[in-house]
């Protein structure tokens, strides 16, 4: 995973796409970019690179080198139990939104289940000792519902973002429109909520804001996060915003000194020309060097949500920026 002619390829591959120009390919030309929306944290494991998304029982698949990408079974043999309980309106087993995490020997994979429009909604985990599904050993174990909303609630229990701190506590990020982008804390050893009172700690608010991220660089926790409107194709208006805080729990404040609470947010990334409405960042971090790996709505294909990456840089005060 780790040869330097990967890396060259990698990085090749990554310099298709200048959203500057207005350029919507991420792959060479030829090459289709991968179908996708909503995607999951990169992960590299077994000589290969495993992503997930939005999808019937969640799409999944795989890459050796991102530029070409196989689609595989749907990453879930089969809807939980539980899931026609929490959203009887989802006939379809159609799960958004996923995040994939290690934790010690395995493999967490938290996901949507939910009714658009609707924060008759929950986060559900699965976990797999090992991500290729060819291994023997692979295979998804539900663990059931993490965190639960419904109508009485001011929030929207899905689009979870997992970060496990070098102090080994373990954070969720999640949240759509309602009441805004919260933070919970889970057990590590369980995957699940850490208590049943746990605190959900308000991390940002605007209109039509979700798709959190966090991420730690430094002394900072980082909070990327969608504000404007999804699935609409060439109409969709995602972009995504940014800030900052020296504790995990808040307050994030933007480059302006803004509370992300109260509607602040510095622009991380935006649409031009052809890629429309980039949404659900998250960050790939190999052999020292990182990466953002978005959705688009690709303009030169009627709309159609695709992968792209791009290298990322750090501004000498320490804000995240696309670099070419």
């Amino acid at each position: 995973m780790k040869t330097p002619g990967r890396l060259l390829v990698t990085a090749l591959a990554l310099a298709f796409f200048n959203p500057a120009s207005g350029a919507a390919s991420a792959e060479p030309p030829g090459r289709r970019a991968l179908r996708i929306h909503d995607p999951s944290t990169i992960l590299a494991s077994e000589g290969a690179f495993w992503i997930f998304g939005t999808g019937k029982r969640l799409l999944s698949a795989k890459s050796t080198d991102l530029l070409a990408w196989t689609r595989l079974a749907p990453a879930l043999p089969e809807a939980p139990a539980w899931a026609a309980t929490i959203a009887p309106g989802n006939k379809n087993a159609h799960y958004w939104a996923p995040d994939v995490i290690k934790i010690g020997g395995r493999f967490h994979l938290y996901y949507s289940v939910s009714e658009f429009g609707k924060n008759t909604s929950a986060i559900g985990l699965a976990t797999s000792p090992v991500l290729n599904p060819s291994n023997p050993a692979h295979g998804w174990t539900d663990h059931g519902v993490v965190l639960r909303s419904d109508a009485k609630d001011d929030f929207n229990a899905i689009d979870p973002s997992l970060l496990l701190t070098a102090e080994g506590r373990l954070w969720m990020a999640f949240g759509s429109f309602w009441g805004g982008l919260f933070l919970v804390e889970l057990d590590p050893a369980t995957g699940l909520r850490l208590a049943p009172d746990s605190p959900l700690h308000p991390l940002a608010d605007a209109d039509e804001i979700e798709a959190p991220t966090l991420v730690r660089r430094g002394d900072f926790y980082y909070l990327l996060f969608n504000v404007g409107l999804c699935c609409r194709g060439k109409a969709s208006t995602y972009r995504i915003l940014v800030g900052r805080s020296r504790s995990v729990t808040g307050p994030y404040l933007d480059d302006q000194g803004r509370d992300l609470r109260t509607g602040g947010g510095r622009v991380f990334l935006e649409g031009s020309g052809d890629f429309i409405g980039p949404g659900h960042a998250t960050i790939l971090q190999e052999n020292g060097r990182e990466w953002v790996a978005v959705h688009f709505y690709d303009g030169s294909r009627d709309g159609q949500p695709s992968l792209a990456l791009r290298p990322l840089a750090w501004t000498k005060d320490g804000w995240p920026r696309i670099t070419d």
